[in-house]
């Protein structure tokens, strides 16, 4: 391929990519996919995956371009599907509309494609080619990638800390460490995500909404681990509704009753040995609600538990400079014996928010996208 073949198509994926990110926390457990249809150098029509049952990126590209779709080159952030889901399969519509070309930037990891779009592609005649951008598509669709793959979610430890590591004070108050900044980006965060998890001490402690504030975006679903069902009636977090609170087997049955009438749901899942729900089999079951991403908010003790499992695949750590001294450390609850044991990260971004300091942490051992 020549270099200027190569800019070129790298330029109109990235706009396929930037389309796809529109998408965000509105497709789950679909993938966020972008389509562009370029004729003559020139883009004839594009679109973007809007919402979860709602028409596919090259359906609505090819929408938009109408009979200049025909001898177009498609550029689409993620292999076009091949089976019929809530929408029909999105590569025979290619064909049919006389597309010659088809650059894709990543095979699609669902079982069900898989490579077979693009079969359909080439059999029909069309020119394809696959890896434009590749990385930065698997990126962009990390979400569908690890519920495709692990069978689990992406998984965010956000967490707002003083400059000694503490995220509150000994009595678990912990409004406000972080600044006003701070905050809003955190709740971008928030309506990112399909799901946001927090203990049931947070919510004692500090009797949070979870809703999203300071800045547009859906609200996720509302997530409270509960082993014995100690969530108070009252509590904010079950204000309208989208509250799932997830309990450990042989929990109050009246105790739960009451909880789903004050608006939760309440989940039972199999219990370990101190009497939570398993992690695991909580995000089996997250997995099975189309959660794709997940966010943590909880204290020390639940970010701990995800830790040491291995189950966070990033960490959102908003910086104020305080010191609390005699505080709750974040991860308090992660016990480690020799120094060469522990958790170790790699700091990909950071980012100032008004005298605070934004942090993007990934685990040095991180399974592969």
């Amino acid at each position: 391929m020549s270099n200027s073949r190569r800019h070129l198509d790298e330029h109109f994926m990235r706009m396929a990519l930037s389309l796809a990110e529109r998408g965000t926390g509105l497709v789950s457990p679909n993938p966020k996919v972008g389509c562009v249809l370029v004729k003559e150098g020139a883009v004839v029509g594009w679109g973007y995956h809007k919402y979860f049952g709602g028409p596919h990126a090259e359906i609505m590209a090819l929408d938009m371009a109408g009979r200049d779709a025909s001898g177009s080159t498609a550029y689409v952030s993620l292999e076009p599907c091949s089976h019929w889901g809530k929408t029909p399969p999105c590569a025979p519509r290619l064909v049919e509309a006389g597309v010659t070309e088809v650059v894709a930037a990543v095979i699609d990891p669902n079982p069900a494609v898989s490579g077979s779009g693009m079969k359909i592609l080439e059999a029909s005649g069309l020119r394809t080619s696959v890896g434009v951008l590749e990385e930065e598509a698997k990126w962009a669709n990390r979400g569908f990638f690890r519920m495709t793959k692990l069978h689990r979610p992406w998984i965010v430890f956000k967490c707002a800390v003083s400059l000694d590591g503490m995220v509150a004070l000994k009595n678990g108050k912990s409004r406000w460490i972080t600044n006003l900044r701070s905050r809003s980006a955190a709740h971008l965060l928030r309506s990112e995500s399909d799901a946001i998890v927090v203990g049931v001490n947070t919510v004692i402690s500090d009797d949070p909404e979870l809703s999203v504030r300071y800045v547009e975006g859906r609200n996720p679903l509302k997530v409270v681990l509960d082993g014995n069902l100690r969530t108070p009636v009252g509590a904010k977090v079950l204000d309208g509704g989208g509250c799932m609170i997830i309990a450990a087997e042989g929990c109050d049955s009246a105790r739960a009753r009451a909880l789903e009438d004050a608006g939760g749901e309440v989940v039972v899942l199999p219990r370990d040995e101190k009497g939570h729900p398993k992690l695991s089999d909580v995000l089996n079951f997250l997995t099975s609600r189309g959660v794709c991403y997940l966010l943590i908010e909880g204290g020390p003790s639940i970010a701990s538990s995800f830790v040491r499992e291995g189950f966070v695949d990033s960490f959102e750590i908003f910086v104020a400079p305080k010191f609390l001294g005699d505080g709750l450390p974040v991860l308090g609850h992660l016990e480690t014996a020799a120094m060469e044991r522990a958790f170790e990260g790699e700091i990909r971004e950071t980012k100032s928010l008004d005298g605070d300091l934004w942090l993007e942490v990934r685990p040095k051992c991180s399974p592969a996208l």
